[in-house]
């Protein structure tokens, strides 16, 4: 998170009620989200859907988007505060195909992948590609790392991975072009529970080693 406000938003009108705000960084956009929801919880904004990505914030269904957007557009935002929930705990078993190439671009050893991605607490930036596929960001940027050239024509529900500085666990079997480092059983989305997505933007996430069975 950044240390400092954040200022100046760039806003888009977006349709008849829709507001696109554009930021300069990933964490910039979470400080951003986190603001806009403690504006909608305390009732100062009336917003129905508030939704990141990697540097912008849609608001959709708000209540004047003229006003909001020349009080967004001036607006001098605080950084997001620390989570207060207790993070989620994912089971994984660092046994991913890609996780000797891993190793290799960090210039560890595979177990010091394990460890240190195990040691890291995450942070759930956004959600996009499939329901329930999350955003994870946490590790610094010195380990960062490409996708692969060729991407894989199925990448198995629940694998645990890593492409430039996010991390992220297939909810679901779907091609896929990130570095696999590991597997989890945590069920990523399920239609039937409520909220159907286990991990949400603002959500912290923990991974947990488990042995081999």
């Amino acid at each position: 998170m950044p240390t400092a406000a954040i200022t100046p938003l760039t806003v888009h009108p977006v349709g008849d009620d829709a507001l696109l705000v554009e930021v300069g960084s990933g964490a910039e956009a979470q400080a951003l989200h986190a603001e806009l929801l403690r504006r909608r919880a305390e009732g100062s904004l009336t917003v129905r859907e508030i939704v990141p990505a990697a540097r912008t914030v849609l608001l959709d269904g708000l209540d004047d988007p003229a006003r909001r957007a020349t009080e967004l557009a001036a607006a001098v935002l605080p950084p997001a505060p620390p989570g207060t929930r207790a993070a989620i705990e994912l089971p994984v078993r660092y046994d991913g195909p890609d996780l000797a190439e891993v190793a290799v671009h960090w210039r560890v050893t595979e177990r010091e992948v394990a460890r240190i991605h195990a040691e890291t607490e995450f942070t759930v930036a956004f959600c996009g590609f499939a329901p329930g596929f999350g955003y994870l960001t946490g590790l610094p940027a010195r380990y960062d790392v490409p996708r692969r050239a060729t991407p894989r024509t199925v990448v198995p529900a629940g694998a645990v991975a890593l492409a430039g500085p996010y991390t992220g666990v297939y909810p679901r079997s779907s091609p896929g072009g990130w570095q696999l480092i590991g597997t989890t059983e945590a069920v990523l989305w399920d239609h039937t529970r409520v909220p159907a997505a286990l991990l949400a933007p603002g959500t912290r996430v923990r991974f947990v080693p488990v042995a081999e069975a």
